[in-house]
């Protein structure tokens, strides 16, 4: 360990030998010299002379001038820690305010050993999570599942509309594409078994404000799919019920009001309650394949020929033509995949992932992939076989008119009360995802705390289900209350959401190719990902740019939105500069305490704690950092560390820099009661990327709810 410069007020005159100069790191023993004050210490370099031989007047060692540099960069602070750091270096851009109101005060460097409350409360952390990985391969496949395999529902009217005859062609690509999704998304999962999907994935490999992107982009996908789920469910009743007392798009905010009441009852979405809805969903679907199947057998080919004839007759059956169709339908069949992006986000808490037991995440994908394909491709193709072209066009429930031809009425009623149970858990998805969202940005900081106030009875986060409803209602509305260009929107946010899966794995490989994982994605298959997404996505744009306009513009206002929220004290400097270059302001009764008032809010978001398990980086907004390293014994403590961070400390005005020494072992227990003691949450604690000779994974890690850097 260094001398702790600012006890002494000398200068110091160094002695080594040879030997010793060999040990860099060690600092040389010094000998006070009262005369001279320490904060001019001079470097023991002599002019050259030529007529001194050189072994006369030999050069610092290079210990010796990196000590001399430490010290000499060491001011003396007061003993109290009162009075500021250099200030004043700078003039104030403000003109009634000095720039002391930065001054964050002065760090310290304490030890620190834990408390037995602190390891219980750690202990007791540590084992909560490890209790909540109880969900295996299909349990799981039921949370996510309803919302992939349901979305047959909207994705068959939208592909036909454009695929015509070719679209089960354009369904099969679509599906199969996902083969370039899956590798990477088990990667991802295995690196990070955390909650939050593409947003905390950039979040733990890239900066903040990339993850604000992805943030934007899920909470747009939340929305178009609780938008969708509903008018959906209320067209599919709509087509039931010939004389509804009003238009479809009520029913769609009936629906959404109905689920925001029950989001606000406490309702949670419940692994087994899916997995028998998921059950019975596919159960539904076998039968119409059953039904449509004998049907089509016992009227032979000639629904399918004449579709056929008719579809070519009035396109261009040109090969260009032809080829544009197919690759339309792709571009839209892409909605038919809707869901995947759930498996990594929200779907449950803590979180989907981490929830599921080790080794299980990739049976998960397989279980919803294959009847994607199966389920998309030949019940468009039945659809066709059975359903004549001019009323699949005709913007009918396409499924409730097959099961009618194929089944009878009793089919038709079924099909459609699966329907609508399927769609409404989709809308609750969207409304409970959307809330595990919002809840991650208050806790990162991003929105107010606000967010994380729940009803005392229920549990429930009122604030982020009204916010969010409130939300998608004005996005339904300025859409013109129209299903279809909510639809096409939705399939653009969903494939912007999917390219930032091989982003953020392009990132990990990158930035955190030291984090331990099972499995270990091909570079090709990442590149190949992140070419597909942009053509399909510029195919949805070609087809209907319209769509592009609403999707550019809530995108772009939700992101200047986080922006902003995200940096609320720079916005406040922007306001009090403003309102310092009117005088007026300052002595009008009125206006007079709106500066002292912002300033104070000013330094009250800036005093959240941060906490560094050295090493590392962090990328929050804060005046007060504590730096923690943990040691088992007196020589693990690097001899630069305290020196550096009185350094650091003295460097930046701004900020007060806190080095804590933590007698314990690094372990996830110890970790967790440390953000006990402190009092600082999970969500602000920083750790350097683990190795491959880390002991723990970051799922042992209280499944990533701290941050790696």
């Amino acid at each position: 360990m260094l001398p702790h410069s600012t006890t002494e007020d000398s200068d110091h005159t160094c002695h080594s030998s040879p030997a010793d100069a060999v040990k860099a790191i060690e600092p040389p023993q010094c000998e006070p010299e009262p005369s001279i004050r320490q904060d001019h210490i001079q470097s023991r370099r002599r002019p050259h002379n030529e007529d001194t031989p050189n072994d006369s007047n030999p050069p610092p060692s290079f210990r010796d001038s990196q000590f001399a540099i430490i010290l000499r960069r060491q001011r003396r602070r007061p003993a109290d820690n009162s009075g500021l750091k250099n200030i004043d270096a700078y003039p104030s851009r403000f003109i009634n305010l000095t720039n002391s109101f930065e001054f964050a005060g002065w760090g310290s460097v304490t030890r620190l050993k834990l408390r037995k409350e602190d390891h219980d409360e750690g202990m007791a952390r540590i084992e909560a999570l490890r209790k909540a990985q109880v969900l295996g391969q299909f349990t799981a496949s039921g949370l996510a599942g309803n919302a992939v395999l349901g979305s047959v529902f909207y994705a068959l009217p939208a592909v036909v509309a454009v695929g015509g005859v070719y679209s089960p062609i354009s369904l099969f690509i679509a599906t199969l594409i996902l083969f370039l999704w899956r590798p990477i998304m088990e990667e991802l999962a295995s690196a990070l078994p955390i909650s939050g999907g593409p947003y905390t994935y950039i979040l733990n490999v890239s900066t903040k404000v990339f993850a604000l992107v992805g943030a934007a982009l899920l909470l747009l996908d939340f929305a178009s799919t609780a938008i969708v789920s509903a008018a959906t469910a209320a067209t599919y009743l709509a087509g039931e019920v010939s004389h509804l007392p009003f238009p479809t798009w009520v029913g769609a905010v009936i629906v959404l009001a109905l689920f925001t009441l029950i989001s606000l009852m406490g309702v949670r979405e419940s692994a087994r309650i899916a997995l028998v809805v998921l059950s019975l969903h596919i159960v539904s679907m076998l039968m119409l394949i059953i039904a449509s199947s004998v049907h089509w057998g016992q009227t032979g080919i000639g629904q399918l020929k004449a579709n056929w004839e008719h579809g070519r007759a009035t396109t261009d059956t040109s090969a260009s033509s032809v080829a544009r169709q197919i690759y339309y339908g792709i571009c839209l069949g892409m909605l038919g995949l809707t869901g995947f992006e759930c498996k990594c986000l929200f779907l449950g808490t803590p979180s989907y992932v981490s929830r599921i037991k080790a080794g299980k995440f990739p049976l998960v994908l397989r279980n919803l992939h294959i009847p994607a394909i199966f389920l998309n491709t030949l019940i468009m193709l039945l659809v066709l076989a059975v359903v004549p072209l001019d009323v699949i066009l005709g913007g009918a429930n396409v499924l409730s008119v097959l099961a009618q031809a194929s089944g009878g009425r009793w089919l038709r009623t079924w099909i459609v009360i699966d329907a609508i149970i399927v769609l409404c858990g989709g809308v609750l998805t969207g409304i409970l995802s959307a809330c595990e969202l919002l809840e991650q940005l208050a806790l990162h900081r991003v929105i107010p705390k606000l967010f994380l106030n729940l009803i005392p009875r229920t549990g429930s986060p009122y604030v982020s289900v009204l916010s969010f409803v409130a939300f998608s209602g004005m996005l339904y509305a300025t859409a013109g209350a129209s299903l279809n260009v909510i639809s096409e929107m939705f399939s653009l946010v969903w494939l912007t959401v999917m390219s930032l899966f091989p982003i953020s794995l392009l990132l990990l490989k990158f930035n955190r190719g030291r984090l331990r994982r099972q499995t270990s994605t091909k570079l090709i298959t990442v590149v190949a990902a992140l070419v597909v997404a942009p053509v399909i996505f510029a195919g949805n744009v070609a087809f209907k740019p319209q769509t592009a306009g609403y999707f550019a513009a809530y995108f772009f206002g939700i992101v200047a939105l986080f922006s902003a929220t995200q940096n609320k004290v720079h916005l406040l400097r922007w306001i009090y500069w403003v309102y310092d270059q009117y005088p007026v302001l300052h002595e009008w009764s009125a206006t007079r305490t709106w500066g002292g008032k912002l300033i104070n809010l000013m330094c009250s978001l800036r005093r959240q704690q941060v906490c560094i398990l050295a090493k590392s980086d962090e990328n929050e907004e804060t005046s007060y950092l504590k730096i923690t390293h943990f040691y088992e014994e007196e020589k693990g403590i690097p001899s630069e560390l305290e020196a550096n961070a009185k350094i650091l400390d003295e460097a930046f005005p701004q900020i007060t820099i806190d080095l804590i020494l933590v007698d314990g072992i690094f372990e996830p227990a110890s970790v967790a009661a440390l953000s006990h003691h402190l009092r600082i949450p999970q969500s602000l604690m920083f750790m350097n990327c683990p190795g491959a000779q880390f002991p723990y994974s970051v799922r042992n890690l209280a499944h990533g709810s701290y941050r790696v850097s």
